[in-house]
């Protein structure tokens, strides 16, 4: 489970060790400057799974609009030749 830590911005300098190292347990970290939250670290993978969560969620997304006009039958749809025609008439 996450937990959300807050360190005051000196602590990169001073305590970047203790920084890390709740970084590696999976900690997020938010970075404090005059009590005002201005960043927030995450570790590298759990960057990484961020990451591919919002590609995900974005290709499903577009997969979405794509079956709603599929299913719309005012919508013109080329033919596989019509289609391969205009790709290389625009190369």
């Amino acid at each position: 489970m996450y937990r959300t830590l807050a360190r005051p911005s000196r602590d990169l300098r001073n305590n970047y060790a203790d920084v890390i190292r709740s970084l590696k347990e999976h900690d997020q970290v938010l970075i404090t400057n005059n009590g005002k939250g201005e960043a927030v670290l995450i570790n590298a993978e759990d960057y990484a799974a961020y990451e591919e969560y919002l590609h995900i969620r974005y290709v499903k997304e577009k997969l979405e609009e794509a079956e709603t006009r599929a299913a719309d039958p005012t919508v013109n749809w080329l033919t596989h030749d019509e289609f391969f025609a205009k790709a290389r008439e625009k190369l």
